[in-house]
Order: C-alpha cells, then structure tokens, then sequence
C-alpha cells in the first residue's frame, strides 16, 4: 500500500511539473498581421523568432525573450524585394534599401558586374551587421557591341567577357550560357531591347534570342528578358523567353486577339514579369521639383533638387512627350500618366502571371530603397489593391528566384526577413514608409537618421 502511494506521489510530481518554457531570440508581440501570402490582416499575433527564423505565430505565444517588440497598435509585413535593380557603389547603396525596408535585391547586371564583383556583392548580403539586403542576380548582360545598354549608358566599366557579353555570332552562345552556368546566376540576363527611349539602337536577333533559350534550357537556366515595345514582347515570347525584367513601354490591348492568344501561350510557362514604372518617374522627376520635398526622403535624395541641371530638365521634357505620345496621353499629373501601365499590369495580375515589383534603380532620381515604395503607389494610383500589391513585393517576388520556401511571408519556419510599422498599409500604401523596425534573419537593423 505504502508502494503505491509512494508511485502515486511520484507520478503526480511529475504531471504537476511545468512544461519547459521555449527561449526565444526576439519575441515581436500583440502585432497586426499581413503576412505576404494575400491572405487577410490577422490581429493580436505574436511572434517568435530563433537562429534567424521564425519559430511560432499564435495568439497567445508561450515562450520568453531577452528582446520583446511590443506590437500593439503596430502592423508587420515580410520585408520587401526590389526585383530590378543596378549599383556601382553597393557598400554606400545597400544600407539604403535597408533602411526602407528592402531585405532583398535582385541585380539584373550592370556594368561593373563581373563574377568577381557579384561574390562580393553576395558574401556582403549574406551577413546582418553590417545593413545590407539579401543579394540575387542574374547573369552579366547578353547583348551585341553597339546595342543596349553600352551605347546607350556609355561607361570604360563595360569590359566584353567581363561584366557584358558582346554576342557575335549564335555559335557562340553555348559557350557563354556554359560558362554562367558555373555560378549562382537566378537566370540569363538578355537585352533585346533598342533602349528606353529615342535615339533608339538596333534590337538583338531572333535567332541570338532562341539560341539563348535553348542553350539555358540545357542548364537549367530561365531566360529573363530585356523587353521595352510590342515589338520586343512578341520576339520574347514566341523565342521562348520565360521571364521579362520590364514593364514599361508594353502597351496590351485585350481587344488584340492575336496579342491575347499569345499572352495566353506566354502564361503557360509560368512566367514573372517585373513592373519597373519607376523608370519613367525617375526620367521625369526633375519637372516636378515637389516630389523631392516628400519628408520620407533621405535628406542624400531631397539635396538631388538642387543639383537638377538643365540638361536634365530639357532630358525630362522629351521623354515625357515621347511616353505621353506612346499612350495617347494628354494630362501631366501622375495618375493620369500611369494609368495605361497599371491597368495592363492588373489584367496581367488577374490572368494569374506572377507579378512582381521592380525599379530599375541605376539612374540619378530613381532612389535606392524609397523608389520601392513609389513603385507601390503609382500601382495603388492606378487601382490596384495595397494587399495585392504587397504580394508582388514579397511572396511573388520569392517566387521569381526560387526561395518562396524560405523568403516572402510570415510563415513558421521561413527566415525572419520583415518590417514593424506605424500605420496600416492595407488602408493606404503609402504606409509601408511608417517604418519603426526593420528585421533581417531575425536581427534589429540599424537605419539612417532620416533628418
């Protein structure tokens, strides 16, 4: 009898024990959730995060930190990808992305881009105390001497078998793609274009275009195109192209039935297309001196006002005319100017094609880490929702270079990329830049003082 009371005792000590409490690195608590995935805000969650993932999403998390964000009156989304962007200072850009909630970039080439600067780039990336967004890329620039983009941004860094590829003949592709293959490249970087605007160059061939595909297929290796007209749209899609890094310039009339047909065909393989409406922002920012006064701007961007030339104005002048005649456009105000290109990107986005955003950041007014978020707004702007559009910056985008597993949304086991705010994005976007924290593998980043 004293037997088992003593087992009694001894098996009600141990259902009485406490269950062990989860240590966590960083406990974000109580916050609003949007979680990337395009599912609604969830309220009242928190989150736990350890070795850079998150570890639990629940109501009521049990577990302790040394570090707790309280969340309450806060909203939490994935941090941010700018899928198209360039840099010839990385060390002096990237911090910038960061500081707008840019956890990851994708670099579509540019003319310092050899393998060995890539690394660089990439090994930079890979770290957290230092600010510095997750690093993709494709390959160096196929192109052709003469063409897009040496002529038309001219620059002694363009180095042929370096950070381009001059395409002289198609035999001599299999070469190139084999030699890209080597390297973590997302995909084949190929510039059909003639360029963004007149004085226009001559596009690539159709047979240098298949060529690329069929050799790229061989690896493994989509092709992500350059592409700036319908022309150029076309030429893409019937060599077989998978991808398109531009938006700007396509022009889609649904009334077309051989465009719809074709479209149709191009939806089949599952493509991503890059909205990159920032280029023509940016090409016309030094007409509209108010947009430098935006109080979201590094006190760096707003100085650019002051250095607007001239030049630059009588540049900005013929390029809005020229894409104000390309759309039939008459007003000069935002909306107005974006509206064709928003509109095709929303048909685009309810036919199912994996839309995701971009800036093409590289040039003078097209600034790194903000212009993200202008991106955001001339789609809200033009109609689209701000869930919708949260999505092409985040899960959409992870999906584009093959990391939705790890990257993109606020999921239980996924990497603790992501953005504290002040303000509700869902009811305007423009509250992405109410930022109050910005988290990258589960690590606080240190920001810019934005005065």
């Amino acid at each position: 009898m004293k037997q088992l009371a003593v087992l009694i005792v001894i098996i009600l000590g141990f259902s009485c024990r406490p269950e062990p409490v989860t240590e966590y690195d960083l406990i974000i608590s109580n916050v609003n959730l949007v979680d990337g995935t395009g599912s609604p805000l969830k309220e009242a969650i928190s989150v736990g995060i350890k070795e850079g993932k998150i570890r639990a999403l629940a109501k009521a998390l049990k577990g302790r930190s040394n570090t707790y964000l309280d969340g309450s009156g806060k909203y939490l989304i994935p941090g941010l990808f700018d899928c198209h962007i360039h840099t010839i200072d990385y060390q002096k850009d990237f911090p910038k992305f960061v500081h707008y909630g840019v956890t990851s970039v994708f670099i579509t080439g540019g003319s310092l881009c050899t393998d060995a600067y890539y690394a660089e780039m990439r090994e930079h990336g890979e770290q957290d105390s230092i600010p510095s967004p997750r690093v993709f890329h494709t390959s160096q620039h196929f192109s052709m001497e003469g063409r897009h983009p040496s002529k038309t941004y001219p620059s002694n860094t363009w180095r042929d078998g370096e950070s381009i590829f001059y395409l002289k003949d198609t035999l001599q592709i299999e070469g190139l793609v084999q030699h890209v293959s080597q390297f973590p490249n997302i995909g084949i970087k190929l510039t059909i274009e003639d360029g963004p605007s007149p004085p226009f160059v001559e596009r690539m061939p159709m047979a240098f275009v298949e060529k690329t595909v069929k050799e790229g297929e061989k690896y493994g290796l989509e092709v992500f195109a350059h592409v700036s007209d319908n022309v150029e749209l076309e030429m893409a899609i019937r060599a077989g192209v998978q991808n398109l890094v531009h938006f700007t310039g396509i022009d889609i009339d649904p009334q077309d039935s051989v465009q719809v047909k074709l479209l149709a065909e191009f939806r089949k393989r599952n493509p991503s297309w890059i909205t990159t409406m920032m280029i023509d922002k940016s090409f016309i920012y030094p007409l509209y001196p108010e947009w430098f006064t935006a109080e979201t701007l590094l006190p760096e961007y707003r100085a650019q006002s002051k250095r607007v030339t001239q030049k630059a104005k009588w540049f900005a002048s013929g390029y809005l005319n020229f894409y104000k005649e390309s759309y039939g456009l008459n007003g000069d105000d935002l909306p107005t100017l974006m509206a064709p290109q928003v509109q095709d990107i929303q048909y685009l986005y309810d036919r199912g094609f994996n839309m995701v955003l971009g800036t093409d950041i590289g040039g003078d007014f097209n600034f790194q880490g903000h212009s993200l978020h202008e991106e955001m707004q001339l789609l809200e702007m033009g109609g689209m929702q701000p869930l919708e559009i949260l999505k092409m910056g985040t899960l959409n985008a992870a999906k584009m270079l093959r990391v939705d597993d790890e990257l993109g949304s606020i999921e239980a086991g996924k990497l603790a990329d992501m953005i504290l705010l002040d303000k509700n994005p869902l009811e305007a976007i423009e509250n992405t830049l109410a930022i109050t924290t910005v988290i990258k593998n589960g690590k606080i980043q240190q920001r810019r003082n934005n005065k």
